[in-house]
């Protein structure tokens, strides 16, 4: 009888605004840490059952650099026989982890995993961001596009498939008022676990830096009361073109992190589990329209399960433009929250979506447990 990898606990920090919001100064060990702990601790498992530690994260280096996923597990409190790994598919690297972990369960014999993603655009993406050799000229000459910015790409998309900037905005409208209506709704209160931290504080008059204690509990990017007015007055980031700050995600930090284990553990230990991972797909497309990863992604993910689009239960509470998007980290916090949200909903499958930078598109396939 095959082994199915289910997931049995999740926890996130609220989503912080990067440079400016309550985690621009963690460091991004205690900040895996903090969620690892509390994954561990939701699931009533003692931490050395865990065998092994996946982390997504899109840019390690810095706070992020030599395996944030294994330093990550030792600031949790977990015993230096876990281990770690940390892997990167961009913007799908959270959701990857998840995948990576419950394969091992399913296919190598491990009992308990943590999958999860975390990222510190703060702390990494900055003045010191290391961009020594950051190109590859041949690579240049063969693709320039694989070195596009998302915003660059995002024009591409809107130009190619006519997306103009009213339809922009209009999407961008609808996603904070659901987000809107899930926070009054207390819809993230059980991902989210409080994070008191230091944060940078830069005085207005003097420039300088200072620090004080803050405690993170909710998503600081949600603006409930946005208007298509006050969006369409948002000038783009390119002139004449038209994505804006209004109708793009947010630069953020955060880390999120779920215990996976088989299902034979969970069942000794009864454990009921939030869901079942049943399968994760990557696709690519041209570097230039990485938008459009998710439209070949998911058909992909669906055949290969035998599945309909009128199979899934939609399950959507907004999106990155309305709480933000921790390269790292969204894949994971995706996860937790379709998770909670579809056993609300008596959902019974849902689906993990995103485009990935360099042109890419990648789908995880969860079934919900009532």
């Amino acid at each position: 009888m095959s082994t199915e990898a289910v997931i049995v606990s999740t926890a996130r920090t609220g989503v912080g605004k990067a440079y400016r919001g309550a985690l621009n100064n963690t460091e991004g060990p205690t900040l895996a840490g903090h969620v690892i702990a509390e994954a561990v601790k939701r699931a009533g498992i003692a931490p050395g059952e865990v065998e092994d530690v996946v982390m997504g994260c899109a840019m390690q280096q810095g706070t992020m650099v030599m395996n944030v996923a294994r330093k990550g597990a030792i600031r949790a409190g977990l015993p230096v026989t876990v281990a770690g790994t940390t892997i990167d598919r961009q913007c799908a690297s959270g959701l990857q982890a998840i995948a990576v972990a419950a394969r091992s369960v399913m296919h190598d014999g491990v009992e308990v995993a943590i999958g999860g993603g975390i990222e510190s655009i703060s702390l990494v993406q900055n003045e010191h961001m290391n961009r020594f050799h950051a190109v590859d000229d041949e690579l240049t000459a063969m693709k320039p596009e694989m070195y596009m910015s998302m915003l660059e790409t995002a024009e591409v998309v809107a130009s190619r498939y006519n997306i103009g900037r009213d339809q922009q905005d209009e999407y961008s409208l609808e996603c904070q008022r659901r987000v809107g209506a899930a926070l009054q709704g207390g819809r993230f209160n059980d991902e989210i676990v409080p994070f008191t931290t230091k944060m940078a504080v830069v005085n207005k008059d003097t420039k300088e830096i200072g620090y004080q204690q803050v405690t993170l509990s909710k998503d600081e990017g949600p603006r409930p009361d946005t208007t298509a007015e006050g969006l369409a007055k948002i000038k783009p980031v390119f002139e004449g073109k038209t994505i804006s700050a209004g109708n793009a995600s947010q630069l953020s930090d955060g880390a999120s992190a779920c215990v996976i284990m088989s299902d034979k553990i969970a069942a000794q230990k009864g454990l009921k589990p939030l869901g079942i991972f049943r399968g994760f797909v990557a696709a690519g497309v041209e570097p230039d329209e990485m938008g459009v990863g998710p439209v070949v992604a998911i058909p992909r993910l669906l055949k290969r399960h035998g599945l309909k689009i009128d199979d899934i239960d939609l399950c959507v509470n907004g999106g990155s433009i309305a709480i933000g998007h921790p390269y790292g980290m969204t894949g994971a916090r995706l996860t937790g929250h379709l998770l909670i949200e579809g056993r609300r909903r008596k959902a019974k499958y849902g689906v993990v979506t995103m485009c990935i930078g360099g042109g890419m598109g990648a789908a995880g396939l969860f079934e919900i447990v009532h």
